[in-house]
């Protein structure tokens, strides 16, 4: 399978950025080839740049992003831990999908996620992490029968075990979304998601981030309540 795939690039474009006015947050986004923007041409299209772009009307957004394609878990903690140190309020992980199909042994996966959740927040100071479920990748509209069937189930099992073992980690935001598997709003490698799947995902991320992290009001918000009558 990995032989035949289509190979397609990460998106081009920066990687990180300030953007917006209001509310200073300090945002990373980390993990693989999703994070990567993989599927779409410029980061704009992809998961840090949509997202970046929806925070930007009421944050002072400092981000960046550290991704790269065929990332696991156990390569993204070894990819921090060189990262000099900085200050992040907010990190984004998307990270696992490899961990799946190179058949990482469940438990190493689990430790090597509790390592990596510790290290940003020692490292990194990161006061929330945002995770996303695996995707249904028994739906994977490339990958063929039997082998979506037995990915499917693989990809369901390590994400149950996930979702308890996060259950202890009260930092841990997991987001619940239903992402759309349409074919035709994947990417043409048949994996990875399209811009519009970025959006959606991009949106739900966002409206977390507000929720943990309300923006405070800007001056003059209140003008016609309290002198513009």
């Amino acid at each position: 399978m990995r032989k035949h795939a289509l190979i397609l690039p990460e998106a081009g474009g920066e990687r990180a950025g300030r953007v917006g006015t209001g509310t200073p947050l300090r945002l990373l986004v980390l993990g693989d080839s999703s994070a990567a923007g993989v599927g779409v041409e410029t980061q704009d299209q992809a998961l840090s740049g949509q997202l970046a772009r929806a925070l930007s009307a009421d944050y002072a957004l400092d981000w960046t992003l550290v991704a790269k394609t065929g990332a696991t878990t156990a390569s993204t903690l070894e990819r921090v831990q060189r990262l000099d140190p900085a200050t992040y309020d907010v990190v984004v992980l998307a990270i696992g999908v490899n961990d799946v199909t190179r058949s990482v042994p469940l438990r190493r996966w689990l430790a090597m996620h509790g390592t990596l959740l510790s290290v940003l927040r020692t490292k990194f100071g990161a006061k929330r992490i945002y995770t996303t479920p695996l995707p249904p990748m028994g739906r994977f509209p490339v990958l063929p029968q039997p082998l979506r069937h037995v990915i499917g189930l693989t990809a369901t099992r390590y994400d149950v075990a996930m979702a308890g073992f996060l259950s202890d980690h009260p930092d841990v935001t997991r987001l619940h979304l239903d992402l759309p598997m349409d074919p035709t709003l994947m990417a043409s490698d048949g994996f990875h998601p399209g811009a519009e799947v970025y959006r959606i995902w991009a949106e739900h991320v966002a409206a977390a981030i507000r929720a943990d992290f309300p923006p405070q009001a800007r001056e003059g918000t209140n003008a016609q309540e309290t002198g513009g009558k």
